[in-house]
């Protein structure tokens, strides 16, 4: 490969050198090595020629043939809820993530580049559809101090999905949140949701005062839903993935576009947890080949053990957690994952070496990505974009679920041949 093909390739894909040395799997000196590679200074070694040659401009995960639904993938992160949703025909006709680096993995494997911030696109500028989704954020709801009512939904972006769906009526929906909306203020929280979908609250002029929203987040909470709500809390490992990650997710189907006496409650049902159970030996690479990076420095384990015996002293279980191939499952991965690894360590015991860190790719395939999801980021972004993920085998099982409602509510995709389970 001449270096002229390695520096088009990479300005093409929108690429920074550290970028392209990470997703080649290049140690600390991979930025450096591609800059020299680019200025013809040192000969691109063969397999990593290759890999750059194979590296694919046209996205993976672009919409492809005919669909059988629009959907809209709002706080997307990098398309885990979008995946298996388009692979049941579900044409992506607008997206809405704030984070640079996110969108650049969205664009690279969907070929298009996300819209930023959702709280100032007006819904009159977003196409219609048939499904919205989104993982909305969940800061808000581990605060301290939003103890009154309905404020606790203050300063989260759930109202930029009611004021969409208010206007743009979508048939469904599938929101997901973290475990913990659930118990929130006692309930309220995730009670003051739901009624607002299924239209059973209304808002005074004192109380929209008091909201810092925008004037059609405002408008919009006076306008009744009428949606048919199901809230469930789904664990990742019940569906294949060896991580204990639980997460809350609420589905809604317009009841209002569906047949009179239409019967959502019998129709729609939770899917079923796999009987095949994973193992974190699944998603693991070979530890041997794995690149030395990834193994906690000296520095950095003895940090761990002093902290972890200290928490052990204080009689409580924190600290990090250690797991090996035979292990079930791990602990949930979050976007802090970067910082220490912490939360999930490999054993390289066999190996006589400190514990490592997950690779991106393995937290690619901890959350369910298949192997030809690209990671085009740095190793601390993507640490974090699959932290924020969700696991998408689980929204695969969810949305298989919810296309036969769809299908028999509103008459979306072909009734004849269509038989998902």
């Amino acid at each position: 490969m001449e270096f002229e093909q390695l520096y088009n390739k990479r300005t093409e894909l929108d690429l920074t050198r550290k970028e392209f040395a990470d997703w080649l799997g290049l140690g600390k000196e991979g930025q450096k090595s591609v800059k020299l590679w680019e200025e013809g200074k040192e000969e691109i070694p063969s397999k990593y020629a290759q890999k750059i040659s194979n590296f694919p401009l046209s996205p993976p995960y672009m919409f492809r043939g005919k669909y059988k639904f629009k959907m809209i993938d709002l706080f997307a992160g990098i398309g885990g809820i979008r995946l298996p949703f388009q692979k049941l025909g579900g044409k992506c006709v607008f997206s809405s993530e704030w984070d640079k680096f996110a969108q650049k993995t969205y664009r690279i494997n969907y070929g298009e580049t996300p819209e930023g911030d959702i709280t100032q696109i007006p819904s009159s500028s977003i196409p219609d559809h048939d499904l919205l989704v989104g993982g909305f954020p969940c800061q808000p709801f581990s605060q301290a101090g939003l103890k009154k009512g309905f404020s606790d939904t203050r300063g989260t972006l759930f109202f930029d999905i009611q004021r969409i769906l208010v206007d743009k009526r979508p048939k469904a929906f599938l929101l997901e949140n973290v475990k913990q909306l659930k118990g929130h203020n006692k309930g309220n929280t995730l009670k003051t949701i739901i009624d607002t979908l299924e239209g059973k609250i209304t808002f005074s002029k004192e109380e929209l005062a008091e909201m810092s929203l925008t004037d059609e987040a405002k408008r919009a909470l006076t306008t009744k839903l009428n949606y048919h709500v199901e809230v469930k809390v789904v664990r990742a490992y019940d569906y294949g993935v060896p991580q204990n990650r639980e997460r809350i997710y609420i589905v809604g189907f317009d009841k209002d576009q569906a047949p009179k006496g239409f019967d959502f409650d019998s129709e729609f049902k939770w899917p079923t947890p796999i009987r095949k159970k994973a193992k974190v030996g699944d998603i693991l690479q070979d530890s041997s080949k794995v690149n030395e990076k990834y193994t906690l420095s000296e520095k950095l384990w003895s940090g761990h053990l002093r902290r972890k015996e200290g928490h052990k002293e204080k009689g409580n279980g924190f600290g990090f957690s250690l797991f090996t191939k035979d292990s079930d499952y791990t602990s949930t991965i979050s976007a802090r994952y970067y910082k220490d690894g912490s939360e999930i360590l490999i054993d390289q015991t066999e190996l006589n070496k400190r514990p490592r860190r997950l690779t991106p790719r393995e937290c690619a395939r901890l959350q369910g990505f298949p192997e030809n999801f690209i990671i085009p980021v740095s190793d601390m972004q993507a640490y974090k974009q699959f932290g924020n993920s969700v696991a998408v085998p689980v929204i695969e099982a969810i949305a298989k679920k919810m296309y036969k409602v769809m299908n028999s509510a509103y008459g979306i995709g072909n009734k004849t041949t269509n038989k998902l389970q």
